[in-house]
């Protein structure tokens, strides 16, 4: 017979876990662990939590000392200066009109810089245009351009400013075209520099010349749509005029041409006489540059004189837009006489205000070199600096680094930049130099910098 087993079968249990070391050790030596408190807690907290945070510490010196530091910069003291007093101009009761010093800036604004038809004006754009693509130097008379048919037609014309008595075929240099151009208004002189500019029988790509030229001067406000400004299309701003002015008066050539009261050309039957010359005779030191009247634009002038101001002469730029008189005014003719008349009253007012003033004097506080750090070291004038302008003028006032990185680290009165007080390339400006001595940043600098 077969043995039956009545044991109970034994079932396995799950291993249990291991206990913590201090039980494990109280279990072996039959001692209990010690009761949890705060203090050991605590304890046990700060050994575990060290090694992190000194290797988090490591890792933050590391990266803050690596760390590309940040560039020194330059801070003005002042960004506008205006000149002491008051002053005057004696602007007409309507139309646009501006007065500027190249290099001090504007001397004032009158009237609403709406885009206004300019007549005549426009052909300054076309000076500078020809003159841009085809450069002449002082005494040049430039290439030679022949006369087509359309000049000599257009110059039968009875309603526009045109040279009369040219013939096919004939030939006037650049030089001549462009007194033609600026001395009595030549409107068929104007097209036919267009179309000798552009090798074709059309002034279209000429004009787009223009246009491209304005928008690099920054004339927002101007459109042409022709070259001799007899189509009301073609408007601007007077403040647009004189950033136009500004620069074309640079050329010697241009200069020299619209401060002629009048000019003989060879080949041409009559001498031509300058719309501008009771202006450039006025005793005034005015020198050029273009009137403009038709009915559409009434009267229009640019101008430009001059006046000694202690050892320098600069040159004042003027326009003025808009304006007309009362009642019947055929081909806007006494427009003209008055837009001359009023710009005459501005200039002697320009003329007599203007003044010599020192705006910084040699060691003042001019603005200061930030270190990148909040550490800043005062920055101060090397000299003198003298602006020309009028009584209550303003004058935008710049501070410029030496062109590459501002040094981190400078002796006292090493030049560290220049202060410039007005506008554009010709503005006045003086040195800076440091005011004490400038410092490397510090081990403390770096760690401390968490911008």
């Amino acid at each position: 017979m077969r043995r039956v087993d009545t044991e109970p079968e034994q079932t396995r249990e799950a291993p249990l876990p291991p206990l913590p070391p201090l039980d494990l050790l109280a279990r072996l030596t039959n001692t209990p662990p010690p009761p949890e408190t705060p203090t050991r807690t605590l304890v046990r907290r700060i050994r575990i939590w060290t090694p992190v945070l000194l290797l988090l510490a490591v890792v933050f010196i590391g990266a803050q000392a690596l760390r590309p530091l940040p560039d020194p910069a330059l801070g003005a003291a002042r960004t506008l200066y205006v000149l002491p007093g008051s002053f005057e101009i004696p602007w007409p009761d309507h139309g646009q009109g501006a007065v500027r010093i190249p290099g001090s800036g504007e001397i004032a604004v009158f009237g609403e810089q709406k885009p206004v038809p300019t007549a005549s004006v426009a052909k300054i754009m076309t000076a500078y245009v020809i003159l841009k693509e085809h450069p002449l130097k002082k005494g040049e008379e430039g290439p030679r351009i022949t006369v087509d048919a359309k000049a000599v037609e257009e110059g039968k014309a009875k309603h526009e400013s045109r040279i009369e008595g040219l013939t096919a075929g004939a030939t006037f240099s650049q030089q001549d075209m462009l007194k033609m151009l600026m001395i009595p208004s030549g409107n068929n002189a104007a097209r036919l520099l267009a179309r000798w500019d552009g090798g074709g029988d059309s002034t279209a790509a000429f004009v787009a010349k223009m246009n491209a030229a304005a928008e690099e001067l920054g004339m927002d406000d101007t459109t042409y749509t022709d070259p001799s400004g007899l189509d009301p299309k073609t408007v601007s701003t007077a403040v647009d005029q004189l950033k136009l002015a500004e620069a074309v008066m640079k050329s010697d050539v241009f200069r020299a041409i619209v401060a002629m009261p009048n000019a003989t050309i060879k080949g041409l039957p009559e001498p031509l006489y300058n719309n501008n010359d009771s202006m450039l005779l006025a005793g005034l030191s005015i020198k050029g540059i273009k009137t403009g009247s038709s009915t559409p634009a009434g009267g229009t002038l640019v101008w430009a004189a001059y006046k000694t101001v202690g050892s320098r002469t600069p040159l004042i730029l003027g326009s003025m837009m808009g304006q007309r008189v009362d009642g019947p005014d055929p081909n806007a003719t006494k427009s003209l006489e008055l837009v001359k008349s009023n710009s005459e009253k501005v200039v002697a007012a320009v003329r007599s205000g203007l003044r010599s003033v020192t705006v910084v004097s040699e060691g003042e506080v001019v603005g200061h070199l930030d270190n990148g750090f909040g550490r800043r070291t005062p920055v101060i004038a090397a000299k003198d600096l003298t602006v020309i302008g009028v009584p209550g003028q303003k004058l935008r006032a710049v501070l410029t680094g030496p062109g590459g990185a501002l040094p981190r680290a400078a002796k006292a009165g090493t030049e560290i930049g220049t202060l410039t007080v007005g506008s554009g390339p010709q503005a006045p400006s003086v040195p800076v130099t440091v005011h004490g001595q400038v410092a490397e940043p510090t081990f403390t600098d770096r760690l401390s910098r968490l911008g």
